[in-house]
């Protein structure tokens, strides 16, 4: 076999973190001597800091966070790994000491090939530069010459679709834009490695597929390796093969994506809540009517959902100015992203409804028995003014898992993800001469 493009072993990183001594509640005044005392000590401290070569922490105490703790793993050319994990698992510090933007405190990475880093906004870019100067500068960045960087450059122009923006300085893009260009940079000047954030999020949704479809050309194609971090999981499942999930800073699982996930999703289910909080949500770009928002979602029924078994949720939502015909709905889709269950308030009786005053609203739904066979799914809450109008929208706004009902088939449990619908069976005897009988017992 040969050898791994990246090779982590025991990697650790460590912050120390500074905090200010709090006033007791009890105290009414503080003396000046207590801060005197107080700052001489810190900046005792602080100079030893310096002269010692450590990192420099404010505050009147230091406490040690390990971000990354013995991380090891290897990962194949042409390979695309997913990592996941909650907030605060380790996933971007990972990144960054890959991509060489922050050292490691203990351990051993080696990389094999270049290494493109698409981490937050602006990576790598110099805000007075304009867009056609920062494609050089990230091209000689990674090593390339200018004729190479030349050879790419229409394609780059074309694929981040900012020919008339051009010759302007990026501090005045837009984060979209700057996405766009950013991530038509790293991965058009073909570096051997892409390491890839969250950071698609801010662009539109027709760009994040184009942007998926480049990253599979990549791997598959041009056999490049592809490090991608996201809490989408419907794309991590359809792009990566495999995936790694961090926790606290190790890692906790490795295998096959779809794997994976469901086994950090149905582990983050056991303590779900009960009310997933819309408002907190960032919305896309395209949500433009802010009459209407989304803010919650409560389950009335328990957790985790059952197959065959009653669903009730209450949707919440707060309107700022008049609206007409709201029709709210409510969807289940697999890891994929693949709808496949849609409730709405208008699909069969119409029922929409006028607010002419603003307000905090709610609309509830019920269902007699959820058809979805045990699984882990997304789910997509939107609402919008007649047919056609959109007044906002959460796609994978929270992951729910169903479970097997006391009625459940063993067979639909084997087999996962679906839909079953009821329906009306009979048996029949079929005669030579083609009649049906109908078959008892």
């Amino acid at each position: 076999m040969p050898a791994p493009v990246i090779c982590v072993e025991k990697l650790s990183k460590r912050y120390l973190v500074g905090h200010r001594a709090e006033r007791g509640a009890h105290h009414s005044y503080t003396a000046l001597r207590d801060v005197v005392g107080r700052e001489l000590r810190n900046g005792v401290r602080k100079a030893a800091d310096v002269v010692r070569g450590r990192q420099v922490v404010q505050g009147d105490s230091v406490e040690e966070f390990w971000a990354l703790r013995d991380v090891s793993f290897e990962v194949q050319e042409g390979e695309v790994l997913g990592i996941i994990g909650r907030n605060g698992a380790g996933k971007s510090t990972l990144l960054k000491v890959l991509s060489r933007i922050t050292e490691p405190t203990d351990g051993r990475i080696t990389l094999r090939g270049r290494i493109a880093s698409l981490l937050e906004v602006g990576t790598g870019f110099h805000p007075e530069l304009t867009g056609r100067e920062n494609i050089y500068l990230n091209g000689a960045i990674l090593g390339m010459t200018r004729a190479e960087i030349r050879k790419k450059f229409d394609e780059i122009v074309a694929f981040a679709e900012v020919e008339k923006f051009l010759d302007t300085p990026v501090k005045r893009y837009s984060s979209g834009m700057y996405v766009r260009l950013a991530f038509a940079v790293a991965a058009h000047l073909e570096p051997e490695i892409l390491v890839i954030d969250e950071v698609l999020a801010v662009g539109d949704a027709e760009f994040q597929k184009k942007c998926l479809g480049k990253m599979d050309e990549v791997s598959r194609r041009e056999g490049r390796t592809v490090l991608f971090v996201s809490h989408n999981m419907g794309i991590v499942t359809s792009l990566c093969p495999t995936a790694i999930w961090l926790d606290q800073g190790s890692i906790r699982e490795r295998g096959p994506a779809r794997a994976v996930i469901s086994e950090y999703l149905s582990r983050r289910s056991s303590d779900l809540e009960r009310v997933v909080r819309l408002a907190q949500i960032a919305r896309k770009q395209w949500v433009q009517d802010d009459r209407l928002r989304l803010e919650s979602v409560e389950w009335l029924c328990d957790l985790p959902l059952r197959h065959g078994e009653p669903l009730k949720a209450r949707i919440s939502f707060l309107t700022r100015a008049p609206v007409s015909a709201v029709a709210v709905g409510i969807g289940f889709s697999n890891l994929e992203g693949t709808r496949l269950l849609s409730y709405e308030t208008d699909l069969q009786s119409r029922l929409r409804k006028d607010f002419p005053n603003p307000g905090k609203f709610a609309v509830e739904v019920s269902i007699d028995s959820l058809p979805l066979g045990p699984d882990i799914y997304s789910l997509d809450i939107g609402c919008r003014s007649g047919d056609f109008h959109g007044l906002d929208y959460l796609p994978a706004c929270s992951q729910v898992e169903v479970i097997a009902g006391p009625s459940t088939p063993g067979t639909i449990v084997r087999k996962g993800t679906g839909v079953r619908l009821s329906s009306e069976w009979s048996w029949h005897f079929v005669r030579q001469t083609g009649e049906l009988l109908t078959a008892s017992g």
